[in-house]
């Protein structure tokens, strides 16, 4: 029976919550995922700051970014098998912890070098948060539920998408950049507090498996779906986040606006993604998995298009919040498939796949940094959509062609 016809069916919007047991839990996940993904975006809407302080070129600085991103992807491959072994709330806690001494240095480097050591750390220490939760719910809700309930999970890290841009653009215009950093070491040690006093209940099952890394690699890598989704994860990250890192410089370089604005455009980015949160169950139920796919797609063109070619910066709110939309159309139900790739190894499935997401990500603002100065932002937002149409097309016939994962 094809995948979507079994998301379909499932009840409706008005039965009972099922994670209405752990929503305690889910609420410092959530938290944890603000601070982390305010740690990513914070340095999207610094860019021109930094450059300007620091004496540096737009690539340099945007080094910021992809250094973070880069460390991200390279070390999921070691929370995978921690959070599996001893217990994913109190790995996320520990990396938490980190995430407040790594946004501290951030805050106090005396140069762009130690800005971007930094930053490397903070991206190790981030990578823990966002997949090793979601692993921990794919862990206790059932398939049929747990787009939904993911769905839930990342509006706190939705609003920090918004919160990094915004405060960091905020930030840079009225107080300093610094103090981008000195707001995440509290996000950081907010949600390290909450959550190493939670672990203990919500790790009880935790605890017996060994860290055997290259047997679960294998395990997860002999199956040709994983590979499918890896694949198209990546290249995710590429095409959206090589653009929308460049959407505040694009925005302060082409019409002039200030780091305030530039940083408020794209935030509607999340607020899309709330949108959808919103009405995720219903979107699915009547979409199926590949027709939201497609939908998110072509959402993701058509908002990297109208940054392209708009001829007022007031028109990327607007186009950032049809990205978001289709953003977390698209990923959200990427997320949800790498979830159940691999339930007997749940954590290392879900850190590979965020590993590949993030790789994606370095390489996407590497990419673009190299390219935005000789050709232009608009061909690099061009480029990108065409990337996107192309994934969800092959994204939506492997959906199709896929069978029914078991809850």
């Amino acid at each position: 029976m094809p995948r979507e016809a079994t998301v379909a069916a499932g009840p409706p919007a008005a039965v009972t919550d099922p994670a209405a047991g752990h929503r305690p839990t889910i609420i410092l996940l959530s938290l944890a995922a603000f601070a982390s993904a305010a740690s990513l975006r914070a340095c999207d809407s610094l860019l021109p700051a930094l450059a300007r302080d620091f004496g540096t070129s737009t690539g340099q600085s945007a080094r910021t970014i992809s250094m973070f991103a880069l460390a991200y992807g390279l070390t999921q491959m070691l929370y995978g098998p921690l959070g599996d072994r001893y217990g994913k709330v109190r790995v996320i806690a520990l990396a938490a912890a980190a995430g407040v001494l790594a946004s501290l240095g951030a805050a106090l480097a005396p140069g762009i070098g130690w800005l971007i050591g930094f930053r490397a750390l903070g991206g190790a220490a981030a990578a823990a948060i966002i997949p090793m939760s979601m692993a921990w719910i794919g862990d206790r809700i059932a398939y049929e539920h747990r787009q939904a309930t993911l769905a839930r999970f990342l509006m706190g890290q939705m609003l920090g998408v918004i919160g990094g841009q915004f405060l960091g653009g905020v930030f840079a215009d009225h107080l300093g950049w610094r103090w981008t950093f000195g707001f995440l070491s509290v996000a950081y040690l907010a949600a390290a507090v909450a959550l190493l006093a939670q672990a203990s209940g919500s790790d009880a099952a935790a605890g017996g498996a060994s860290i055997d890394f290259r047997r679960r690699i294998a395990a997860i890598g002999a199956e040709s779906w994983p590979r499918v989704i890896f694949a198209i994860v990546f290249f995710e990250g590429v095409a959206v986040f090589g653009a929308l890192a460049f959407i505040p410089w694009d925005l302060h370089h082409r019409f002039g606006v200030s780091l305030t604005l530039a940083g408020l455009a794209p935030g509607a980015f999340a607020l899309g993604g709330l949108c959808y949160a919103v009405f995720a169950r219903r979107l699915l139920a009547r979409l199926g998995e590949p027709g939201l796919v497609r939908l998110g797609a072509a959402c993701l063109a058509a908002g990297l298009l109208g940054l392209a070619w708009g001829g007022s910066w007031l028109l990327a709110i607007p186009a950032s919040a049809l990205l978001g939309i289709g953003y977390y159309m698209m990923h959200n139900t990427l997320q949800t498939n790498a979830t159940q790739m691999s339930p007997a190894h749940r954590g290392t499935a879900v850190s590979l796949f965020a590993s590949c997401f993030f790789l994606g990500q370095s390489a996407g603002v590497s990419i673009a940094s190299a390219l935005v100065d000789p050709i232009g932002t608009p061909a690099v937002f061009a480029g990108a959509a065409a990337l996107l149409v192309v994934l969800g097309a092959v994204f939506g016939a492997a959906l199709r062609r896929r069978p029914a994962a078991p809850s």
